[in-house]
């Protein structure tokens, strides 16, 4: 069954900056009403998955202390879940090898 493709348009780069300086409150309810929209526009299989992401995203931004923090600690968890996808297309890694570890013995 093919889906519709939804299509978000964004307001300037300069407006959302505006927003988010001047207006908080706002900037951030725009955001989750765009994500939302985004969310409800998927199919029904894949919404589950989309508000358990979106909430942990939530759960994320609510520990920053400012906009730059909240950027590079979400470049940091898409860089994570990069990382499980890679993992998840690669498949099972070759066994690593084991190797026998000794105690560490301090000379008198």
């Amino acid at each position: 069954m093919e889906r519709a493709q939804y299509d978000q348009t964004l307001p300037p780069f300069d407006e959302l900056v505006a927003l988010a300086e001047n207006d908080p409150a706002a900037f951030d309810e725009f955001r989750r009403q765009m994500c939302e929209e985004m969310i409800t526009c998927a199919s029904q299989e894949m919404q589950p998955r989309l508000w358990a992401q979106q909430s942990h995203i939530e759960r994320v931004i609510t520990k920053c202390k400012n906009p730059t923090h909240t950027n590079v600690t979400l470049m940091n968890e898409l860089s994570v879940q990069m990382g499980k996808f890679r993992e998840a297309l690669d498949g099972d890694p070759e066994p690593q090898p084991t190797a026998d570890i000794l105690p560490f013995v301090a000379r008198q």
